[in-house]
């Protein structure tokens, strides 16, 4: 027998990363496309040497990417940025050998540039979290704690605002705003967390008691994973409807 659907909450933030592991920008509203949101994640670092199949420069290896900024200076024809403002403050273009240098100088070894078309991302192309489960966390933590640590496209404020809630959402449907034809994601899987939510998202700075947290917590999962089922535009505010 189907189960009715449930109003879960609304979203409360939405974020895009246009380079992979460097700071992300917040959003009032946004296209979801087959492959996510529009511009995220379509951009990292290669690492030359690295002959794996994961050769993809990430903060768990160079924290100081936390702390470069994406930049629009000129019209892209696909919405992504064409400079990068370093720590320092100097702005170089995002395809430039002055940018793989500088990088490659902090990370010890030699990176390139690449953009990939349907982005690179590590098992979904949706990141999903609750505001509680944030809060949750940093109050175990005993640290204040932002959601940008967890790198999530959208931040839903629960109607139940209750940590780790989202873990009973999997297998099931999310629809974002009331539209007969709303765009949707089917919930694969909890998203299990790296040391990455260690890292302050303005600085950088380690906190490790925020990655103990989340194991004591909930076996190290904060959030969910989803895959695209239904292509639309995501908004602040927009209701969020959970169906099986």
């Amino acid at each position: 027998m189907p189960i009715e659907p449930i109003e879960i909450g609304r979203i409360e933030a939405l974020f895009r990363y246009p380079v992979k592991s460097m700071r992300g920008e917040p959003l009032e509203s946004a296209t979801l496309g087959w492959h996510g949101l529009e511009g995220d994640r379509r951009l990292a670092f290669r690492r030359v040497d690295e002959r794996g199949g994961n050769p993809w420069l990430s903060a768990g290896r160079l924290p100081d990417l936390i702390s470069f900024t994406p930049l629009r200076r000129q019209d892209d024809r696909d919405g992504l940025p064409t400079h990068v403002r370093t720590p320092e403050g100097e702005e170089l273009p995002l395809f430039g050998e002055a940018l793989a240098a500088e990088v490659g100088r902090r990370h010890g070894a030699p990176v390139q540039m690449m953009k990939l078309r349907q982005g690179i991302f590590d098992e979904a192309s949706l990141s999903v979290i609750a505001s509680a489960t944030v809060r949750e966390i940093g109050r175990l933590a005993e640290t204040s704690v932002d959601a940008r640590r967890f790198r999530p496209n959208v931040v839903v404020r629960s109607t139940r605002d209750l940590p780790f809630e989202e873990d009973g959402w999997v297998g099931g449907v999310l629809t974002f705003g009331e539209a007969d034809e709303a765009p949707a994601v089917a919930v694969t899987l909890r998203d299990p967390r790296c040391t990455m939510i260690n890292l302050d998202p303005d600085g950088g700075s380690p906190a490790p008691e925020v990655m103990k947290a989340c194991v004591r917590a909930n076996e190290n999962h904060a959030g969910i994973y989803g895959t695209v089922t239904r292509i639309g535009r995501l908004a602040v505010g927009q209701t969020i409807v959970l169906r099986r």
